[in-house]
């Protein structure tokens, strides 16, 4: 029986019983019987009540979580933020008993360190059953929901793969494409300069720090020969190991000689790159310094030094993108170093000395390592195109140290196989989580994978 049929027939007798000779007893019951079924269908009510109430919560709190990412990646703009609410909303909730729904959405941009908010504000109404006996046909309801994102300041490494085999299924083009549209993403996460910092950090057997550093107290030269490997048209090498591309301190290293007299030769020939420090200086981030040669950083020669110089953390948007854009795919893979200079990148020293850190605060230390291969060579170790475990040994040390770091450092770490190699030795372990790491198998499924990375650092949460 329905409950308002059923009410429409108690008020039909209690009328019967009213008009009856013999019916004071009966008047007696029905008058003390309606404040009882008036309490009982009150819970009735109430409950219906807070059942559209808790679907209209649950409703608001999703759809403040879409917008929120909308607006964060870009896909919708501040003042698409009302309509848009209203399209989520209306998909979500689907309550039969709520009457006279709405909803308003507030964005606050936010300041330094203060995040980016959404508010929703939502209410409703249900037709009472019972409580119009009571005066009350109507019972009402409000909820609210509040997204906020980007509190945290951020200082982000980008740590990009530049060996020869990212031509390979244009993956450096596909790269490129993802990592500009990441830092767009990030650009937008910043109220004001300087609540977002970038740096660029181009890697493969080197990285290049530019020979703008020639002069560096940080740089040795004693490892260094200008002429690179090879000697003649010929293609005959200063290095008795019959053919390796490799320069001075990578072929002595590797246990051979170098057949040349380096003499004094002008520093103006260097091209920029820099090759592993010694060890356990290759896996920690000492500071380097005069008093000890082995702090230093060995000037190289390599002869597909990455033609793109490290850029050291910036928030000028122009000048990131235009170092990926100029970014050029040749060499052999060493992540290890791309990875301690990404690290330094975040450091308030010697040598990229980031930008000071405001004291109250609260930062994120990022750094996003990508790759297509596996570790071949490095200073000491590999053939420059087999995977090499003593490479992966001094990547493991490195990964463990930066994870250890006690100014917090997370590392995601993606790697992209086209070829069937599988999965890194090192990389799944060296990120701060099993979901930092991601194994790609299509260069489609880099920007895919970067969007996930940005929605993790954005860092959506409700605060009711």
């Amino acid at each position: 029986m329905q409950p308002v049929s059923w009410l429409r027939r108690l008020r039909r007798h209690a009328a019967d019983f009213l008009v009856a000779q013999r019916g004071n007893i009966a008047v007696t019951f029905v008058i003390a019987l309606i404040p009882t079924l008036t309490f009982i269908g009150a819970a009735i009510d109430y409950g219906r009540a807070s059942l559209a109430r808790t679907a209209m919560q649950a409703a608001l709190d999703s759809t403040a979580l879409m917008l929120s990412r909308d607006l964060a990646s870009g896909t919708i703009t501040p003042s698409q933020i009302g309509s848009t609410a209203q399209a989520y909303f209306a998909a979500l909730y689907t309550n039969p008993d709520a009457q006279s729904v709405s909803i308003n959405a507030t964005y606050t941009p936010g300041g330094s360190g203060a995040g980016q908010t959404i508010l929703l504000n939502g209410s409703g109404a249900i037709t009472t059953d019972f409580m119009g006996l009571a005066g009350y046909p109507t019972m009402g309801f409000k909820v609210s929901s509040t997204t906020t994102w980007g509190a945290d300041l951020l200082r982000i490494a980008l740590v990009l793969d530049n060996t020869n085999s990212m031509n390979d299924y244009n993956k450096i083009g596909a790269l490129k494409t993802a990592a500009k549209t990441l830092v767009t993403q990030l650009a937008g996460l910043a109220a004001n300069n300087g609540d977002v910092y970038v740096s660029v950090i181009p890697f493969e057997t080197d990285v290049n720090v530019g020979t703008s550093n020639v002069s560096a107290p940080w740089l040795r030269w004693d490892r260094w020969d200008p002429n690179e490997w090879h000697y003649s048209s010929s293609q005959q090498t200063w290095c008795s190991d019959d053919g390796w591309s490799e320069t001075l301190a990578q072929c002595q290293d590797h246990g051979y000689s170098w057949n040349h007299k380096v003499g004094s030769p002008g520093h103006q020939q260097w091209n920029g790159c820099v090759t592993d420090r010694d060890q356990d200086y290759d896996v920690n981030a000492t500071v380097p310094s005069s008093g000890n040669l082995s702090t230093l950083f060995i000037a190289d020669q390599e002869l597909f030094c990455p033609e793109t110089t490290i850029l050291p953390l910036t928030y000028n948007w122009s000048q990131i993108n235009g170092a990926i854009d100029s970014m050029y795919a040749n060499g052999s893979t060493n992540q290890t170093i791309g990875l301690q200079w990404g690290w330094f990148s975040l450091l308030q020293q010697d040598p990229l000395n980031a930008p000071p850190e405001t004291s109250g605060q609260s930062y994120q230390h990022i750094i996003i390592l990508f790759t297509d291969g596996l570790n071949t060579v490095d200073r000491w170790y590999g053939d420059y195109d087999n995977q090499s475990p003593d490479v992966d040994a001094r990547m493991t040390a490195l990964c463990n140290n930066i994870k250890n770091d006690p100014r917090g450092v997370t590392v995601y770490a993606v790697q992209i196989d086209t070829d069937g190699a599988g999965p890194s030795a090192v990389l799944p372990s060296c990120a701060s989580g099993t979901s930092n790491f991601f194994m790609l198998t299509k260069p489609s499924d880099i920007s895919a994978a970067f969007a996930q990375i940005f929605t993790s650092i954005s860092r959506l949460r409700v605060a009711k």
